[in-house]
């Protein structure tokens, strides 16, 4: 059995969504003791356990919010090693035809959240000796398409923040990365794109183990990456 995390507590963000939850199982298979934060309410089908919090309500684009809940999270595991900021959202519409507020939507969703959940979780990961913070931007943060000039403007924002805080805390322990997908295999993705190729999508599990490499002693000799994940796409 992989238990390359034993010891190490880790945040996911957006842990109720389909990534959160597929990593949230992952890192718990490898010996992390895992805190699942999320603005939507607590799933019934989710419950605590010695090694899993879940905690609903969280709006991480309000730093009181996130100081909260991380403190909760100290208090039940005593420590946060690793932080993966998942929480985020998309939106398609042309640039034209679209609303400026998708822009400001974007930023709060995509980047705000990271920024301030970092933000928030640097005491801890500081005092950690040996910490991890993995970003989720997107393969559009490098190339974008039609229709997503918002969202690929705020992941790309994620990227250069996450090459940015590397630089900042290379020589503190604490590595910071990003993975970068195309198009992850979801129900919502399968129904919006009803006519594609599902087997060249990033499985959702595919996905969390490149992020558990990277929360791994093995992944320490890695910092200020922004690691393309583009499947078959």
């Amino acid at each position: 059995m992989n238990r390359q995390l034993d010891g190490k507590t880790v945040i996911v963000t957006g842990a109720f969504g389909v990534l959160g939850r597929a990593l949230s199982s992952v890192l718990k298979d490898r010996g992390a003791r895992v805190a699942g934060l999320d603005l939507s309410a607590c799933p019934s089908d989710l419950q605590a356990e010695e090694n899993f919090l879940p905690i609903g309500g969280v709006n991480l684009t309000e730093e009181s919010s996130a100081k909260d809940a991380l403190a909760s999270v100290a208090e039940k595991f005593q420590r946060i090693d690793c932080i993966v900021n998942v929480a985020g959202g998309f939106a398609w519409e042309t640039f034209e035809q679209g609303s400026l507020d998708t822009w400001d939507v974007q930023y709060q969703m995509n980047l705000r959240t990271a920024v301030v959940a970092t933000h928030s979780a640097l005491p801890y990961l500081l005092s950690s000796g040996n910490a991890r913070v993995v970003n989720v931007s997107a393969l559009a943060a490098l190339k974008a398409g039609l229709g997503v000039s918002a969202y690929a403007a705020a992941k790309a924002g994620v990227a250069r923040f996450t090459e940015s805080l590397a630089e900042e805390l290379k020589h503190r322990n604490v590595t910071v990365n990003a993975v970068m997908p195309s198009i992850i295999d979801t129900p919502n993705n399968r129904e919006a794109m009803a006519d594609a190729d599902f087997s060249t999508w990033v499985n959702p599990e595919a996905l969390a183990g490149v992020i558990s490499f990277l929360l791994s002693d093995e992944g320490s000799v890695i910092t200020g990456a922004c690691l393309p994940v583009p499947g078959r796409v």
